[in-house]
Parts: C-alpha cells; structure tokens; sequence
C-alpha cells in the first residue's frame, strides 16, 4: 500500500503553498456555512411571524410565505453542502474543523401506526478479540422511514353456482355493483384518478405516463371516461354538500378566473364558491365550500346560484352582486357585508411601492382592528358584538373620520384618494360587522376555498369545454368540503364510490363528511 506521505511534495516551499490553500479553502467553507446558518435563522423567525398572523390580506400574505419557504429550502440545501464541503476540506488538510452551531432539520417521531420491519444485523459468532463464546446483552434499534412503490392488484370476484339436485334449481350470489356504470376500476382507483386530478392538479396525461412508467397501461380517453362517470355517480353529494352551504346563516362568496380551450383560442370562464363557517362565531354546523361554474361573470350567474337563498353575505364590492341585495327581492333581501382585507389591500400595494404615508397610516389603522379579531376568533356572536362595540368602533369611527380629512386634500387622480374612495364607497357594507357578532371582518374564508382552483390552473392550464368547468365545480365542492372538515378527500371518495351504488337515497346524509367521519371515529373507539 502507498503512503499518504509519499504522494507529497518534497519541498518546503510548495508544502507551504498547498497547506495555505487548503486552509483558504476550510475558512472559506466554514465562513459560507455560518453565513448560511444566519440566514436559516432569520427566514424562519420570519415565516413563523407570518404564519402567527391569521388575519390580515391573504394573497399578499401566502404569496411571501411561498417565497420565502421556497428559500428557506434553498438555503438549507445550501447550508448542508457548505458544512460538507468544509468537512471534507478539513479531512483533506488533515486539521479540526473549528463546530459552529448549525440548526439541524427537526426530527418528528416516526408514526406509530406504520408498520414496524425488523432487520437484524449478524452479529459474529464468537468474540473478535478472544474467540471467545458471546451472550447477547441487549439491543440497540435504529429507525428508518422508508418507501414501498404502491402496488397494482387484481381482484377477482368469484360467485360459484350450486344446484340442487332435488328441484334441478341453480343457485348463485348476485353481481356485486360496480362504482361506476362502465369500466373495470375499482373504488379506491378511481378515487385515487381523481383526486389527482383535482386536489393534487394532475392532468390526466400525466398520470397516465406514471401509470405505463409503473408497468400499467391506462390511456387518457380511459380515465378522462372514468372522471366523467364518477362526477356522475357523486352528483347527489354535490347537491347535498351545496344545499348545506346555502342554509347558513352567512356565507362567504367570490370567484376566479378559469381559461376555458375554443376554437384557435381560450376563453376566460369563471368558477364561484360560496363558503359556509360558522366556526369563527362559535357555530356548530360544518363548514362547506359549495362551487360553480359559468362561461362569464355576468351578474346573472350567481343570481342564478343565489335564487333560493337570504341572509347575510359577505362579498367583495363586484357589481354584479347589486341586484341581490335589493330590498323587495324574493325570497328575501341579500345583505351585503364588505372586505377590509380588499379595502386593505388598495394601501397596502402604495404603502409597499410608493412608501406613501397616508397609505401606510392607513395600514396600521385597519391593522389595528385585525388585531382584536385574532382575541375574539372562535367567540360567541354576542362576546364578539359586545367587544367590538367596546373596542372596534371607536377605532372605526376615527379611521372614517381621518380617511374623509385625507381625501379632501388629495386630487381624484391621485392613487392614494382612489383608495381612499374605494372604501368610503363600501363604507356601509365594511362596517356592517361591527353590529353583527356572525360577520367577519374579512372574506377571506372564501379566497382561501378559491385557492385549489389558482394552484390547478399553473398545471392543467385551461379546462376543455363548458362541461369541463361544470365538472370540476363540482369536484371541487367535495374535496375542498372534505378538507374542511378534516376529512381524508381521497379516502372519503374511495368509500363514497365502493357504497353509492346500493346505498338508499332517502340516507344520503350519512355519506356527508362530517357524518361520514364521525361514524368512523365512533367505530374505531368500538
């Protein structure tokens, strides 16, 4: 064997210079590594202050909570490497590295419910030193999380016949149900397709290139059949899920674009929700997230949507809301209740670019009354009526009175005075919570709900037709309900679709989330 030494030089001067650059080399990999470590720390105080922060303009507020996850995750890699590279400078000089703290990943507990795998290291059969017999003092278990592909299984299902040989009759078990009409899919796969599609925003092509990589061949026209079938077969949940939706009290309600394909071009369509959650009064019915799809954004559409309903609604101040809140329409007046998280939004962009101070006054002021919603989230409509009046509206009352005094010194072409009329013109409706304990300051409930439907566009793009739209409104009322409820989504449609087939009608209800989960939780503590 070589010896290290050997494949030294043997002069003093080129020794120097070769140990003064591997020392050049481990500073400057420790100095990177420290550097990092900073940056680590400061990214997540500052992703852990955002997420503290329930309240307040959501899309601003999940847009820089992205970024800086995204570079957080970054800098971690970027971390672990500059720590590796100054370790394997100094094994390389043959010196200590001088430690540094570094934050390590933290380490949860492995899941309990997993599965356990034991595999035993063979220990020598006699003692290394002595030869000696060896008995066995203990052991020591090292956990590992592992991955096991999913698999791909048959089931057969096999109905024998019988005769009797007394009356010559033959006899057989009934078919079993299919979940849906055509195909030979079974309940758990089509959930699975599913929700791919719609809560993981998996076109359908590229499941179907996952599926041929894992040895089974399904081509898109076959799933995209499957979709539609079971969009079909969950229909009655739907309606249920939105009938539920439309029996509050209040409601949330905005929408979103959808690129819809036409001929040579897309066209802009849009998908509405209107959200369900009493939760931040207290309630006790389950929240839900009931959606629609329309080719447009005429005024007509969630007219359309909003026939049967009346009571509170809080909304952003779209114009074509305005017929629903109309005094004599049937059957009963829409009251509006407006958004201060978009009235705070219009400051919020000229405070951050244009560092104006009416605008960042502005901010703080509406700040202020986020903070005593986060105190009262969660309480009873009357304790939050009674702390509003005590705390709330006085603050109201002077931000109206300071916002007037600001906009009579300002031009009408003036950005800060266009934000200023934007909220003197929703006066009436932003203030409206104040008298009203079930009403949130926000609607952000609702951009929350719509958020799926962002996130899917950056994949599928743009829906294939009308039809298309209509049917991921109608998917999406199940998953984003589900998730609402702290349901499994795909957990759920896989028993929604093993049981609709011969599950009664009149018992619908059982199968809702909500139900659905609590018969679960009440058979697992059987």
């Amino acid at each position: 064997m070589t010896n290290a030494a050997d494949s030294l030089p043997q002069d003093v001067a080129t020794l120097q210079a070769l140990l003064l650059t591997e020392r050049a080399a481990r500073l400057a990999a420790e100095s990177e590594a420290k550097f990092h470590a900073l940056l680590i720390e400061k990214l997540k105080y500052t992703i852990a202050k955002l997420r503290h922060l329930k309240f307040g303009q959501s899309s601003e507020r999940s847009a820089i909570l992205e970024q800086l996850e995204l570079q957080l995750s970054d800098l971690e890699e970027n971390a672990a490497q500059a720590q590796a590279a100054a370790e394997l400078a100094a094994a390389k000089a043959k010196t200590t590295v001088q430690s540094f703290e570094r934050l390590k990943p933290a380490r949860r507990p492995l899941p309990e419910h997993l599965p356990r795998e034991r595999l035993v290291h063979p220990a020598p059969a006699a003692c290394p030193c002595c030869s000696g017999v060896l008995h066995k003092l203990g052991e020591d278990v090292t956990e590992t999380l592992e991955l096991v592909p999913r698999q791909w299984k048959v089931i057969q299902h096999v109905r024998e016949k019988f005769a009797c040989r007394s009356c010559e009759s033959i006899t057989q078990p009934p078919a079993p149900f299919h979940p849906i009409a055509r195909g030979r899919a079974g309940a758990g796969l089509l959930a699975h397709v599913v929700f791919a599609k719609y809560g993981l925003h998996l076109p359908l092509n590229r499941q179907s290139a996952t599926y041929a990589r894992e040895g089974i061949d399904l081509d898109v026209s076959t799933l995209a059949d499957w979709v539609g079938a079971c969009a079909a077969t969950l229909m009655p949940l739907v309606e249920r899920i939105r009938a539920h939706a439309f029996a509050a009290e209040r409601i949330h309600a905005d929408d979103t674009t959808v690129p819809v394909l036409a001929k040579g071009k897309a066209r802009i369509g849009r998908l509405w929700t209107y959200v369900r959650d009493d939760r931040p009064f207290a309630g006790r019915d389950p929240p839900a997230a009931a959606y629609f799809y329309s080719p447009d954004r005429g005024g007509k559409h969630p007219e359309g949507h909003l026939a049967g309903y009346a009571g509170l609604m809080q909304a952003d101040a779209y114009a074509g809301f305005n017929r629903l809140y109309e005094v004599h329409r049937k059957p009963g007046p829409i009251i509006e209740a407006g958004c201060w998280a978009h009235a705070r939004r219009k400051f919020f962009d000229l405070a951050r670019i244009s560092k104006a101070p009416i605008a960042i006054e502005a901010v703080e002021r509406i700040d202020a009354l986020f903070a005593i919603e986060r105190d009262i989230n969660g309480k009873s409509s009357s304790e939050r009526k009674r702390v509003r009046n005590e705390l709330s509206r006085p603050l109201v009352v002077a931000l109206e009175v300071w916002l007037r005094e600001q906009r009579t010194k300002l031009s009408s072409g003036n950005q800060v005075a266009k934000a200023i009329q934007y909220s003197l013109n929703c006066w009436r409706g932003l203030v409206r919570f104040l008298d009203d304990g079930r009403l949130c300051m926000s609607n952000n409930a609702a951009e929350r709900a719509l958020r799926c439907v962002a996130v899917g566009r950056k994949n599928w793009t743009f829906a294939g037709s009308d039809l298309g739209g209509c049917r991921a409104a109608a998917i999406y009322t199940l998953i984003e309900t589900a998730k609402l409820n702290d349901v499994d989504p795909q957990a759920w449609l896989s028993d929604l679709l093993a049981r609709l087939a011969d599950h009664p009608v009149r018992r619908i209800d059982e199968l809702l989330p909500w139900n659905w989960k609590r018969a679960h939780q009440t058979k697992a503590a059987a």
